[in-house]
């Protein structure tokens, strides 16, 4: 104490540590982050959810006991065991909608329109057929060769096929030359083709006369050189370059005459008129093909590169 008896007062001031320096804000700031990742993440499961999913979810929030009891993802759900509701469990488009039609009513609609566009397709086939058969008959070029002209159905569509006669082949023999008649057949085809809106597929044929050079040239490359011929030939005639879809050779593999398989008409030239179905088939197998090349090269590339890399 001071001599005059006063007490001294010291004041300490005490520092907070949640001053303009601390964290605190940067908890409120990672809470706001978090809570808009979880707002962006429910939005993007949303939007990439099926509907017969939504509905599953939106009928586990509506009844949790019936999907407790029942299991499966959700009551509704499109991809659980038991349909919520539902009364085939075939069925992958989710149940009954909320209006009682039943989603078998659209299987059953596209099913009809499927039908109807292959009936559709079959009578457009039929009528290309009978145009080109009214060519033949009516034009001077092509009558005369009309026994070498053969028409007719296949699985893959109309076939029109040029066959070779004893007396007048449409190549010289060995040769991938078209014959000029043979080339003014093909003229004459490929206008027709152009009126309907299928794909083309060209097929040579050979006959079983063994044909094999030094080089290594035989059948095999000989009827599909022919093809690639009469492919040109149709260009030239006017036919459209989008419509070829493939072009192929079979040498004497798939004979016209089983049972003498040195007769003329073997050695032949296929156009077929792709149906909508063969077509469809042969896109997707080359999708699968060129798929599968690509991913045949990338691991090529990665053991190149493992082998490649010190060790």
């Amino acid at each position: 104490m001071a001599d005059d008896g006063k007490a001294i007062v010291v004041k300490r001031i005490k520092k907070v540590a949640g001053g303009h320096h601390g964290g605190a804000w940067k908890i409120a700031y990672a809470d706001f982050v978090t809570a808009m990742m979880a707002f962006f993440l429910l939005m993007w499961l949303l939007g990439s959810t099926s509907k017969g999913d939504l509905n599953g979810i939106s009928e586990f929030f509506k009844t949790p006991l019936k999907v407790a009891m029942q299991g499966g993802s959700g009551s509704g759900d499109s991809s659980s065991i038991i349909k919520g509701g539902g009364k085939d469990l075939t069925r992958q488009d989710g149940q009954v909608n909320a209006g009682g039609v039943d989603t078998a009513k659209k299987s059953f609609n596209l099913s009809a329109a499927k039908a109807q566009l292959e009936k559709e397709e079959s009578q457009r086939l039929q009528q290309l057929k009978e145009r080109i058969q009214d060519k033949i008959e009516n034009s001077p070029a092509l009558k005369k060769f009309r026994d070498q002209l053969l028409l007719d159905f296949t699985s893959e569509g109309l076939r029109i096929q040029i066959v070779d006669e004893q007396n007048r082949p449409m190549f010289p023999g060995g040769k991938a030359e078209l014959q000029p008649y043979t080339r003014e057949i093909l003229e004459e085809i490929a206008p027709v083709l152009n009126d309907v809106p299928n794909r083309i597929g060209l097929t040579g044929h050979t006959d079983s006369t063994p044909y094999f050079s030094e080089t290594g040239y035989s059948n095999w490359e000989l009827s599909a050189d022919r093809a690639n011929a009469s492919r040109r030939a149709l260009l030239h005639g006017g036919m459209q370059d989008a419509k070829i879809i493939r072009v192929v050779g079979l040498a004497d593999a798939a004979h016209l005459d089983r049972k003498d398989p040195f007769n003329p008409i073997n050695r032949r030239i296929s156009i077929i008129v792709m149906n909508k179905k063969t077509e469809e088939n042969l896109m997707r197998d080359a999708g699968k093909l060129e798929v599968g090349t690509a991913t045949a090269a990338t691991l090529q590339a990665a053991q190149a590169a493992a082998v490649a890399a010190p060790k």
